[in-house]
């Protein structure tokens, strides 16, 4: 987990949130179109752009391509407005840097082991599982949750 070496405090917590979302979001089999690794890299892409463009004053939300990455930007939207209520520009920071961040975990855990199409999302599965939730969700942005 190289890529989370160096975030603050904040933007830990970010991730975990993040990252809890998107676990289990994925483990939703009732889903027509289940997420795979490039949906999870599409929506932190588009979501990254969003807060990027919004931290230099512009209004503008960059959607994703895919349907499943559309899914999943719209099931953090709400997450991340009530993580960021009184955050501003600073939350619009860290915000665009984890999910970057995360955009580039995946791309860099395909390219380590490109077997088949949910390899970072059985990573973070197996990070984030259930017995672990009740202690990471104790921060700031974790109570959004």
């Amino acid at each position: 987990m190289q890529f989370v070496r160096d975030f603050s405090e904040r933007q830990s917590e970010l991730f975990v949130m993040i990252a809890t979302f998107v676990v289990r979001s994925a483990a939703d089999v009732t889903a027509l179109q289940p997420f795979i690794d490039e949906d999870v890299a599409e929506a932190m892409q588009s979501l990254a752009a969003t807060y990027e463009t919004a931290v230099r004053g512009v209004i503008y939300e960059h959607r994703p391509a895919s349907i499943p990455a559309q899914r999943l930007v719209a099931g953090l939207k709400p997450l991340l407005e009530e993580a960021g209520k009184s955050g501003g520009t600073a939350f619009e920071r860290d915000a665009a840097v984890v999910m970057r961040r995360l955009a580039q975990a995946v791309a860099d855990v395909r390219g380590a082991a490109p077997d088949g199409p949910r390899v970072f999302l059985h990573l973070l599965e197996r990070i984030f599982s259930k017995a672990a939730e009740p202690a990471i969700l104790g921060g700031s942005y974790g109570q959004a949750l």
